[in-house]
């Protein structure tokens, strides 16, 4: 069985390789990692080493490990039927009551096809064209820009296709009162003890998301100097790529951009740093404009930064008690797009 594990090399960021059943790295699938480590979040080589995992498995079950170059059509489909049967066998009679949904299988056949068009580039492995053939069936209805399709070449697709329902499967979209609740649920004003009560950095992490509509990875990544207070002009978030941030974090595509932000976020922000300048003075802890603004008000290390499993610990006990949408994520706070406020409950909390 082949296994996707966590490795941190000397004086190197964690990443992420596949080991075989012989306990040896995948030498394939190694060599197609390592070619886009620098390109790659983290997250991102994390769930391409889980699916190629599980695509060595199953070459090592049915005894085909050295002739992964010369698979076909038939191994990628009994591959989705191991996939659906829980991993253990390529058909059977009764349908398993644990097998994946149908975007994760997209997923896990995506990789797949990225692997194998690398190693068709650079060694000349032939299967992905023996996977990949003809024209897409289905061009999107252009009207009068139809004569736009005869300057594109047409790419070809996969033989092996998972059916979907994709209205189905489309991520809930949250309304503005949803969103209020998601940021109530985590901290609310109390006017009369001028005190937030409730987890703040959480209240902030979604509020953040929303009004920003940047990815978690760039929101864990930024630092306090890269929130830029209006001072009289527009605040602003400044998206910096870097490869260092000690939670693995990452820019999407290494691009930096700026962000402005409206007065109701600002206020937001300048309470939570009172809140985090307050527990670093009684630690002893020293914070710079370079230290991280999402870190740990709660659990050990003390305002280390804030890693992406506490965050969605988070979603996962705001879904347990029915806030929000079911099946709502970070990406969706993410991609509501809706402006948060005004709310009257911000208010400035000024350190005695």
């Amino acid at each position: 069985m082949a296994y996707p594990v966590a490795v941190s090399p000397a004086g190197g960021q964690r990443t992420w390789t596949v080991l075989g059943e012989d306990f040896a790295t995948v030498g394939p699938v190694e060599e197609w990692i390592e070619a886009h480590r620098h390109l790659w979040s983290p997250n991102t080589v994390r769930g391409y080493a889980t699916s190629l995992a599980q695509w060595w498995t199953f070459l090592e079950q049915r005894g085909q490990t050295d002739a992964w170059r010369d698979v076909g059509v038939p191994a990628f489909t009994a591959f989705l039927s191991w996939q659906r049967n829980g991993r253990t066998v390529e058909h059977r009679l009764v349908e398993s009551g644990q097998k994946p949904s149908a975007a994760t299988l997209e997923i896990r056949f995506a990789a797949l096809i990225s692997f194998y068009r690398w190693h068709q580039a650079v060694s000349g492995v032939a299967v992905a064209g023996r996977l990949l053939r003809g024209t897409p069936r289905h061009r999107p209805a252009r009207g009068l820009l139809a004569h736009l399709d005869a300057r594109s070449a047409p790419a070809a697709e996969s033989l092996v296709r998972v059916r979907r329902d994709r209205r189905r499967d489309r991520p809930p979209l949250l309304l503005p009162e949803q969103i209020q609740a998601i940021l109530d649920g985590c901290a609310v004003f109390d006017a009369e003890s001028g005190s937030w009560r409730g987890n703040l950095r959480d209240r902030f992490v979604f509020a953040l998301l929303a009004e920003t509509g940047m990815r978690l990875g760039e929101a864990l990544g930024l630092r306090i100097g890269e929130f830029v207070l209006g001072r009289g002009e527009t605040a602003y978030v400044q998206i910096a790529p870097r490869a260092d941030n000690p939670n693995g974090a990452r820019v999407k595509m290494m691009r930096p951009r700026r962000i402005y932000v409206g007065a109701d976020l600002e206020r937001l922000f300048a309470d939570y740093l009172t809140d985090i300048a307050c527990r670093a003075a009684e630690s002893g802890i020293a914070l710079t404009d370079v230290s991280p603004l999402l870190v740990n008000v709660f659990r050990p290390p003390m305002l280390a930064a804030l890693r992406e499993t506490t965050v969605r610990e988070k979603v996962a006990t705001l879904r347990r008690r029915c806030i929000g949408p079911p099946g709502w994520t970070p990406g969706c706070v993410q991609q509501s797009g809706v402006r948060v406020g005004p709310d009257q409950r911000y208010r400035r909390v000024v350190a005695e």
